[in-house]
Formats: C-alpha cells, sequence, structure tokens
C-alpha cells in the first residue's frame, strides 16, 4: 500500500487506555494501513512518554505532539482523517464535535458522553456535518456474547420478553474506579454512564430494541469516608503511593509499576492529577450500589444491577422468551491496574463463562463459548481490525457501533441518574428527542 494511501489518524488523550487500544496497533500491526499524525493531551510529561514510547517501544516515528488548547491547530497542521477521542469522559463530546466540524470523522471510547444535552448536541452535529462516529464498545466482539447475539437471532427462545442482568465489580477493578478521577460525577457520569454503557449497549444490541423509560436507584454504600468510619476503618491518607499501607488491601502504590509511574507519578507535577487516591477519602461523589428498570419500545422490560465492591466480578443476563430461556454466565478477570485484591481458592472452578439455553418443554443445553485471545476478552483485537484494517471481513451481527448506539447506552444511564435524584421515572424520548431508531446496523463507512 502506497505511503499516501493510509488513514491518517489524530488521537486527543494520551493516557493507559488510548496506548493500548489505539496507538500500539497503529503503530505496529496496522502501520501499512494507518499512520498516527498527531497526539493531543492536557499533560506536556504524557505526551513527551507517549512519543518514547512510540519511538523506543514500538520503533515508531515520533509524532508532532500538542497541549489541549492546541487542538484545533493540530487538525489544521496535521490534516487526519479521524481524530481518536480518548479524554476524561466529560470531554467526549466537546473534541469528537469539534473533529467533526473540522471535517474529520471521530472515533471516541465508550461512554459517547456523560449528560442527554451532550448527547442532544452530537447527534446535531452528526447530522448537520455528515460525518461519522464511531463508540468503541468492545463488549460485543467478545466470542460469548456474540454467541448470544447469534442465537437470540436464530429465534431459539422466541420473542424476547424479559431480561435480567447482574454485574459484578470486584475489589480490585472495582475500587479502581474510587482511585481515579471516574470517583467525581462530573468528570464520568457515574459508573451507571462510564461502565453500565458497556451493559446497556449489550442489552440494546441483543435484543435489537430501544430503551425508552428507566427508573433508577443507588447510593454510595461502600466507599467512601463516611461508610468506611462506620465500620470502624481508620482513614489517614488521601492517596496510597509514599504512604505506609502495608495493612491497607486496596492500596495502589504506583511506585511499585515501571508503566504506571511513568504515566502517573512523574507527570504528576504538570496538573496535580493522583492516580492513586484512597477509596475511602472524601469527594467521591459517584455511586457504587445501583439498579435500574428499563422498558423498551418493543415492551421488553430489563432488571439490571451494579455493585463495585464484590468478592468475584464477571455477570449474568438471563433472557426470557415465548420459547424459553437463555442464561449466559461470563466470569472475568480483573483488566484494569489491580491492588491487592486475592482471588478465592478454587473460584476458577465454581465461577466460569457458560451459555445454556432452556426450550419451553424440552431439555436444557448447554452451547460451548469460543476461545478467544486479547483484551477485553479477545474483543480489543477484533474491534481494531475493524478501525484500522480497509479488509477488516464482513460483519454479519452488526458488531460496529456508531453515534445512535453511542448514544442509546449512554442515555439509559444518564435517565438512571435522573431517576436517582427526582425519585420519579425518566423517558428517553423526554430527555434526547434526537436519538430516533438506534439502528443495529450503523451504516459505517
Amino acid at each position: 500500500m502506497a505511503e499516501n494511501s493510509r488513514t491518517k489518524y489524530a488521537l486527543v488523550g494520551t493516557g493507559q487506555r488510548a496506548m493500548g487500544m489505539f496507538t500500539t496497533p497503529i503503530a505496529s500491526r496496522y502501520r501499512d494501513q494507518a499512520e498516527l499524525v498527531g497526539i493531543c493531551d492536557t499533560n506536556p510529561g504524557r505526551l513527551e512518554l507517549h512519543n518514547t514510547i512510540l519511538k523506543e517501544e514500538l520503533g515508531y516515528h515520533e509524532v508532532p505532539a500538542f497541549l489541549a488548547d492546541d487542538f484545533d491547530r493540530m487538525i489544521e497542521q496535521t490534516r487526519p482523517d479521524c481524530v481518536i477521542v480518548a479524554t476524561v469522559d466529560r470531554f467526549h463530546d466537546f473534541y469528537a464535535n469539534r473533529a467533526m466540524e473540522m471535517g474529520c470523522d471521530a472515533i471516541t471510547e465508550k461512554p459517547m458522553t456523560i449528560s442527554a444535552a451532550k448527547c442532544r448536541a452530537i447527534l446535531e452535529t452528526v447530522k448537520r456535518t455528515g460525518k461519522n462516529l464511531r463508540v468503541t464498545f468492545n463488549y460485543r466482539w467478545r466470542p460469548g456474547t456474540t454467541l448470544v447475539k447469534q442465537l437470540l437471532g436464530e429465534g431459539v427462545i422466541g420473542e424476547i420478553v424479559h431480561v435480567d442482568m447482574e454485574y459484578l465489580l470486584n475489589t480490585s477493578h472495582g475500587a479502581d474506579y474510587f482511585r481515579r478521577w471516574h470517583r467525581e460525577k462530573e468528570m464520568s457520569g457515574g459508573l451507571l454512564i462510564h461502565k453500565a454503557s458497556h451493559h446497556f449497549d449489550l442489552v440494546n444490541w441483543w435484543i435489537d430494541a430501544v430503551p425508552e423509560v428507566v427508573f433508577g436507584m443507588g447510593r454510595l454504600a461502600f466507599y467512601g469516608r463516611e461508610n468506611a468510619e462506620s465500620r470502624g476503618i481508620e482513614v489517614s491518607y488521601d492517596h496510597y503511593t509514599g504512604n505506609d499501607t502495608s495493612d491497607d488491601p486496596f492500596a495502589l502504590d504506583l511506585s511499585t509499576d515501571e508503566k504506571l509511574s511513568r504515566l502517573y507519578i512523574e507527570p504528576e507535577k504538570h496538573d496535580g492529577y493522583r492516580r492513586d487516591r484512597n477509596v475511602f477519602g472524601d469527594n467521591i461523589t459517584i455511586e457504587d450500589t445501583m439498579s435500574a428498570l428499563v422498558r423498551y419500545r418493543t415492551g421488553a422490560v430489563l432488571n439490571y444491577s451494579l455493585n463495585a465492591y464484590l468478592p468475584r466480578e464477571g455477570y449474568t443476563v438471563m433472557f426470557n422468551g415465548t420459547k424459553g430461556r437463555l442464561e449466559y454466565h461470563e466470569a472475568e478477570a480483573s483488566h484494569i491496574v489491580p491492588g491487592r485484591a486475592v482471588a478465592v481458592a478454587g473460584e476458577e472452578v465454581t465461577w466460569r463463562s457458560r451459555l445454556i439455553v432452556h426450550p419451553l418443554f424440552s431439555p436444557a443445553y448447554e452451547v460451548d463459548i469460543p476461545a478467544a485471545v486479547g483484551g477485553h476478552g479477545g474483543g480489543d483485537p477484533l474491534l481494531q481490525e475493524q478501525i484500522f484494517s480497509p479488509d477488516a471481513p464482513e460483519d454479519p451481527w452488526g458488531r460496529s457501533a456508531g453515534h445512535e448506539q453511542g448514544a442509546a447506552a449512554m442515555l439509559v444511564g444518564d435517565a438512571a441518574n435522573q431517576s436517582m435524584e427526582t425519585g420519579a421515572p425518566i423517558s428517553i424520548s423526554d430527555t434526547c428527542p434526537p436519538l430516533g431508531d438506534a439502528r443495529v446496523l450503523s451504516e459505517l463507512t
């Protein structure tokens, strides 16, 4: 492939996820099809580190680096075809909108944004500019979730009437949201948006339906100073690194990990951001215990729960249909930087991924789940291929997600947040009328 035929990408937000999900595949597996032409961040230390890794570890060339205030200048000088947005969630809408207004397509990490108002602005920008916006819902690409989609599409349990989904975050992965910027709701929208948008997207996609009415409940029940002190836990430090945390199972010492030290300790002098805040500290404004009841336009109903402080991690989703029931149990290992939580002996035996079909009036049977390798249960490599390869295989299950799917997923979490505040059910068509049909196939080009 000729040099000038490569798709040019610019990246805004150079944190840990950006390097693994986007920069590394561009600089390695897809360097003949894609080119990274610019990087942008609020922190000059992370920009410098990103270029160091590109050169020294990936054998790539250094790329022009721009501070956040120079985002427009980056677009004007580097002229990317597409802008990848991997910033703090609060700013996804700003950079995606600006990229499209300046003539670029955009790719954003989930969630697409964190409020109905920001969502409306994105939908209006897509309509006005005619540009494409992809949302990287990698859970759709896991082999187990794809198999669920296939079976439901084949009608093995008939018309879907009811869905029950329980998601468990453990004291490694779940706790990590309370160490980072995610603990501030104004930055992340809370876990019902930042994390659960994955899960709401799965259900929307699995049952091919658009969410309409949401009732939510939740509270901060485990993390935070008040909860810790009520259980007799003394909270004596605001962050972990540099303090005596030998008796603290939730501690994360950044200095013991070279990559984390380079990414967070050294750049801290530029903006004061701490990656290792105490999960029992002050100023936590998100919930750790959440439930939502969702009614779809088809009449189907979802019962959903998310808890972020449990002994094991994974989820169970159960579909009740007119011809039977399908149960999917997915065990997960933490893929976020862990603390010192220890897995229970024998957990791998009692907690494993399973897919079981219970037909009406016939014996139940288990369906084998294909093995996969790669981040997020094998989903990341398949999604990266769809993003960066011009020769990616056809996808009969419609796993690529665009702006309507991104909107439909985050609007459930936003409505649940509003419902928690008001005590009343929230109609999504009232909060975001432009949502439309949220098609499963997003017609990405």
